[in-house]
């Protein structure tokens, strides 16, 4: 049976812990790509594209998860993860914007991959 992973609740998203956790130009980038999504979509951590192990992209998107970003549902063989927009947006409206600008003018992927080549 599906199990929602834990997360904070809307009004524990703390601001700083959010910055903190997007200093990460692959988190960042992973969420301005859900931010693209239409809501509700799930995604699994692989499916990004981005070329670190599977396990690096496990703790990137619990990072995400714990900053209260994401949601995540495990469903025995895999987890998929899903935006939490409407949290976002309550507590900190128009950071999903600026996110995904970033995305478009190319700074988000590219980074995000430079910063997973130095890891």
């Amino acid at each position: 049976m599906p199990e929602l992973l834990p997360q904070p609740a809307r009004d524990e998203i703390d601001l700083s812990v959010v910055f903190s956790t997007l200093s990460d130009p692959l988190r960042r980038t992973a969420i301005a790509i859900l931010a693209t999504l239409p809501d509700s979509t799930e995604r699994n951590c692989v499916s990004f594209g981005f070329p670190v192990a599977k396990a690096s992209l496990t703790h990137h998107f619990k990072i995400l998860r714990e900053a209260g970003l994401i949601s995540q549902i495990d469903y025995g063989n895999r987890r998929a993860s899903s935006l939490r927009r409407e949290d976002i947006e309550a507590r900190f409206p128009g950071l999903l914007a600026l996110l995904v600008e970033e995305l478009k003018q190319g700074g988000g992927v590219e980074k995000a991959v430079v910063s997973a080549g130095r890891r």
